[in-house]
Parts: structure tokens; C-alpha cells; sequence
């Protein structure tokens, strides 16, 4: 189908989830730049430079914005053989007599399509962004709008292969055995029927991409804003091409140091490298703490005594015994999937507090029968509306063809990258007891972060990218590079923007003490930051801290009152939040666990 029609199909309404793109300015006055910075390597000037500038024949698609593809080498090593076909879309700059460049935006994944939030990007960048940038987004190869990776010859086949991960992520034997028997099958497939784009679909590769397109939109050097695991993104192309940069600022930040693993940390399941459950455990158990203090009359939970201890003896009877919600069985992964999605959304914790709430009640001895069925009767009404508005999403997406049904290569796409860039354990049977000691350090999220990655095991995934890069991560570019991390995040620790941030020689942190994964958009103070940074190349005051203007259980002033459908504990397994309201939240997509993804990319 022609890129127009895919796009229409599609109607653009979300980004595909699970956590970078480029913003390039034509040597814009006052652009930061420091003397002395590394250079881009010969090797790497030699791959990208001898590839010659596309030409970019955009045209008018979805209404407001311009659309085109390009084909860039499969393999950069042997630039006139196959290519790959690279999806691109872009909001013209509003005002062109203040226009500085294109700013390359990205929202993360691996899986996210820069198309999509580059579409939407009225809905989260400030005006003088708007005004000043033509806002460009890439589908990164083997994802969304581009050449697709695909790891099984039909949709049937995949179905039946990937049956055992239809959870949001195992418990118990017999759960963790099909998993990790179907784990094992994507990773086969990966690395035999999808094998020619799996292994040419490294992070190195996508920064590659970049840069030729940088060229072909006629900027000079970079400017980009990445969220999640667009940040790592941002910073591999930071360090292949040092020398390249106007502006990088990378919001939700990834560690490429733990994301590729070390010859120490090889054994180690991803999530215990990156510590994205650590940052999940961090934010709930605040979130339960401020519920206590914060008592009934703001938090129900509270109602019932301490809301840490009770979500713990919730989650504990949940894995004793799934909750039956008139039909639907609730079940621990469900608690803990759905809780992981909301907290997502800085205002997310409403909606725990209402899903804890109503689960308490349906399953507690103490509760009356009138106040069992009350609760049931609730959850069963929100998990009907989550799963209607699940099909709703469905029928809008593309119609099936007359060959077969449409291949949903969420998971193939998320594998492609995360498994063909970094070091992972040898043996997927190894998952069981790792993941369970990851669930000791960090309860709740340690299994529901590390089984995304199962499909990694060096037993399971065999196809690699030969170019993949592996570092330095530590050159010196020619301009700063914007670091920002929030205290509450829980899929991109904190701790991971910190590290990241003196990776860098000639780099800034800007902390916020925000909730939600990623703090532009949901904290006026980075958002102005990170906007001066962008236009004015102006940085923030080392040590510079924000705060999210939205605060658990406090009074929020600027917070508009929800409109969304309320949260329930079963459908909220497989749902996390793309796209906030109106022009505060990003539509990022994020660097979740391939289990909490599947059915929602």
C-alpha cells in the first residue's frame, strides 16, 4: 500500500508504543558549539558520506502535513546494493521568516514511529518551536511506514508461535514454560525468515539514516529531541558523529553504556543493567505513601490502613487466587501491568487509587456483599469500556487485505533493535530465576520489566548487525547535548539521565521532580527549558531542578479535570498511555516491556 494510504488508514491517532529523532539548523546564529571536540570517525565519514543526498519528493498527505520515502543502504558498508525503504513526514515551520532548521523528533520504542509524532506535534511543542522548525520524523527501517521487519511468513503463524506471551508477562511454571517457548520461537524467526532486516536494524543503523537525512533536508548540523528510547538514539548519534550537532536534547534517558552491556554485565537480563523496575517500584511506593498521608478524604485506598502494606496483601491474594469480575478473571499480572500503565501519566495516580480501590473491595473478607458486588460491578463496567475502546482501535487500523490478515510486527520490531544492540544471557531458561531475583530488588516490576526480553537469549536470537555500534559513548561534541530525567519515572530511571549526563564531557542535567515517564510537556519548567535550549541555544543552570506540575494527592491547579475513560485491572494490562490532552503530555512512545506491548503497538 502507497505510504498516502497507509497514513490514511492508519489516521494517524496515536504513536505505535514501546522508549529519537534529529532537530538540524542551518548554522543558526548563536548555534552552541565548543573548540577541541572529537571528529566523526574515518570509518564512519567513509559509510554515510559516499552515500549520495537523496532528493526528497514530498507531497501533501493527511490534510496539514507532506510525506515522502527514500531508499538507504540495507548495509552502509556496501552502498549500492540493497536498500531499504525509509518513511519520513514533516510539519512545514510556521513561520518561515524566523525558520532555523528541521528539528528530527522521535518518541521512542524501539517500534515508534517518528511519522506519527512528528504528525502530532501541534498537540505538544511549544508555538516558537512550531514557528521556527519544519518538525520531521522518521520511521526507523524495519518499523511503522517503512520497510517492515517480519520474523514469521503470516499472521497465522505468528499467532500460534507467540500464543504462550499473551500475558502481560508469566507466573508461575507452567506460564514462564510457554513463554519462554514462544520467546524462543520469535527469536528463531527473527533470526531466520526476518533475518535480512533484524540484522540490519541496530541503533547504529537508524542514527546512519539520520544523518543522510540531515543532509537531505539541507542542514548542517543536527538538532533533535528524543524521548525514551529515543534518547539512546540521540546519544549513539551524539558519539558517531560528534562533530555533527547544533542541538540534542533527550528527555526519558537510557544509559547506552547498560543498554549495550559490558563483558561484566553480559549475563545480566536488560532491566537489571537499566533499573527501569527500580524506577516503577520508586514511583508506586510514593504514590502509596502520599495516599497514606494524604488520608481518605483525597485517597479511597487509604480508607482501609496503610497503602503500602495493602497493596501488597492485594497483590498477594491476586496471586492466590485471580478476582472473578463477573466472568473476567483479574489476575496479579493484570494488577501489575495496569499499574505500570498508569503510571505513566503524572495524573495516573487517580486511577490507581480507583482501581486498587474497587479490586480491594471486591475481593476482601471484610467486605459486605452489597459492597463485593458494588466493586465488581464497577471494575466489570470499566473493563467493557476498555476492551469496546480496544476494538475501536482495531477497526480504525488497516482493513484486512484479500491475501491475509494484517501482521501486527510490534514485537518483531521491538526485538529487532533491543536484541541486535546489546549483550544478553545465553540461555532463555535462565529468565525464571533472574527474573525472580529482580523482583526481590525491585517488587512488583522485576519479572513485569525483565521477561520483555526473554526472545534475547543467545539460544533463542543468533542474527547480528556487524556494524552495530558498541561505543565510545563518552566523545566530545561540538555542542552540548541536554540531558533531562524526571524523579518519578518508571520506565527510564533517574539514575540513568544522572550517568548518562557525565558520560558526556560537554553535557548539561536538568532534573525534575515530575511523575509520568518523560517530564517535557508535563512540567511548564522543563518545557521552557528545554524550548530555550532548542531555539536560543541557551542552557539551563548546572544543578537546575524543576517540578512537575502535577503532584500526587495535592492540589493541582492546572490540572484539567479527567476525560478519559476510567482505568480497569484486566484491559489496563495491555495498555499504557501514548498521548496526553490537549498540549501538555507528548504522545511518546515508550521503552516498555514486549509483554505490556503486545496488542497495543
Amino acid at each position: 500500500m502507497r505510504l498516502r494510504h497507509r497514513i490514511l488508514a492508519a489516521g494517524m491517532a496515536g504513536v505505535a508504543l514501546v522508549p529519537a529523532a534529529a532537530v538540524t539548523a542551518l548554522a543558526a546564529p548563536g548555534a552552541p558549539g565548543v573548540r577541541g571536540g572529537d571528529t566523526t570517525s574515518p570509518v564512519e565519514k567513509k559509510r554515510v558520506d559516499r552515500v549520495p543526498t537523496p532528493k526528497l519528493g514530498w507531497y501533501k498527505c493527511y490534510g496539514d502535513a507532506e510525506c515522502t520515502t527514500v531508499r538507504l543502504p540495507l548495509d552502509y558498508d556496501d552502498p549500492k546494493g540493497a536498500t531499504t525503504e525509509i518513511a519520513i513526514l514533516r510539519r512545514k515551520a510556521q513561520n518561515p521568516k524566523k525558520r532555523i532548521g528541521s528539528l528530527f523528533v522521535n518518541p521512542g520504542g524501539p517500534g515508534g514511529q517518528g511519522t506519527a509524532i512528528a504528525y502530532q506535534a501541534p498537540a505538544f511543542l511549544s508555538a516558537d518551536v512550531l514557528d521556527r522548525f519544519d518538525i520531521v520524523g522518521f520511521d526507523p527501517r524495519g518499523i511503522g511506514f517503512s520497510s517492515n521487519v517480519a520474523c514469521f511468513k503470516s499472521t497465522r503463524d505468528q499467532t500460534l508461535a507467540l500464543t504462550g506471551m499473551d500475558v502481560a508477562f508469566p507466573v508461575g511454571a507452567k506460564q514462564e514454560a510457554a513463554y519462554i517457548k514462544s520467546a524462543k520461537a520469535l527469536g528463531k524467526g527473527c533470526s531466520t525468515t526476518g533475518k535480512k532486516m533484524a540484522g540490519s536494524m541496530s541503533t547504529a543503523e537508524a542514527a546512519r539514516d539520520m544523518d543522510v537525512l540531515r543532509r537531505a533536508v539541507g542542514d548542517k548540523k543536527l538538532s533533535y529531541l528524543g524521548f525514551s528510547y529515543g534518547t539512546a538514539l540521540g546519544q549513539y548519534y551524539a558519539n558517531m558523529f560528534p562533530d555533527r550537532l547544533r542541538a540534542v536534547a533527550v528527555d526519558g534517558v537510557i544509559n547506552p553504556v547498560s543498554w549495550v552491556g559490558t563483558r561484566k554485565t553480559s549475563g545480566q537480563i536488560l532491566d537489571d543493567r537499566l533499573r527501569s523496575a527500580d524506577g516503577a517500584y520508586k514511583a508506586l511506593r510514593e504514590i502509596l505513601v502520599r495516599c497514606g498521608k494524604a488520608g481518605k478524604a483525597k485517597c479511597d485506598f487509604a480508607a482501609f490502613g496503610d497503602p503500602v502494606k495493602n497493596f501488597d496483601v492485594l497483590a498477594k491474594r491476586l496471586k492466590a487466587k485471580p478476582a472473578d469480575i463477573e466472568g473476567a478473571k483479574v489476575t496479579y499480572a493484570d494488577l501489575v501491568g495496569g499499574t505500570l500503565g498508569e503510571l505513566y501519566d503524572p495524573s495516573g495516580y487517580a486511577y490507581i487509587d480507583e482501581m486498587v480501590t474497587d479490586l480491594w473491595k471486591a475481593t476482601s473478607p471484610a467486605s459486605t456483599a452489597a459492597q463485593a458486588a458494588a466493586a465488581r460491578k464497577a471494575l466489570a463496567g470499566r473493563i467493557a469500556e476498555r476492551r469496546a475502546a480496544v476494538e475501536r482501535q482495531k477497526e480504525s487500523a488497516e482493513k484486512v487485505s484479500a491475501k491475509d490478515f494484517p501482521y501486527d510486527n510490534g514485537f518483531d520490531a521491538f526485538s529487532g533493535v533491543t536484541c541486535t544492540d546489546g549483550l544478553h544471557p545465553k540461555k532463555a531458561g535462565k529468565w525464571p530465576t533472574l527474573t525472580a531475583a529482580s523482583d526481590k530488588r525491585a517488587p512488583y516490576f522485576g519479572r513485569a520489566w525483565g521477561w520483555g526480553t526473554v526472545q534475547c537469549a543467545g539460544d533463542a536470537w543468533k542474527v547480528r548487525d556487524e556494524d552495530a555500534y558498541t561505543g565510545p559513548f563518552n566523545r566530545r561534541t561540538n555542542a552540548p547535548v541536554l540531558f533531562v530525567g524526571d524523579y518519578y519515572d518508571p520506565a527510564t530511571n533517574y539514575n540513568d539521565a544522572v550517568s548518562s549526563s557525565k558520560l558526556l564531557p560537554n553535557s548539561r542535567l536538568l532534573s525534575s521532580n515530575s511523575w509520568g515517564h518523560t517530564a517535557y510537556g508535563t512540567s511548564a519548567c522543563v518545557t521552557k527549558a528545554v524550548d530555550a535550549y532548542l531555539v536560543r541555544a541557551a542552557l539551563p543552570p548546572a544543578g537546575k531542578v524543576c517540578v512537575g506540575d502535577v503532584q500526587p494527592f495535592a492540589d493541582n491547579p492546572e490540572q484539567a479535570p479527567a476525560t478519559r475513560g476510567p482505568a480497569d485491572a484486566s484491559a489496563m494490562a495491555t495498555q499504557v498511555k501514548a498521548a496526553g490532552q490537549g498540549t501538555k503530555l507528548p504522545p511518546v512512545a515508550t521503552r516498555v516491556p514486549s509483554s505490556i506491548l503486545l496488542g497495543t503497538r
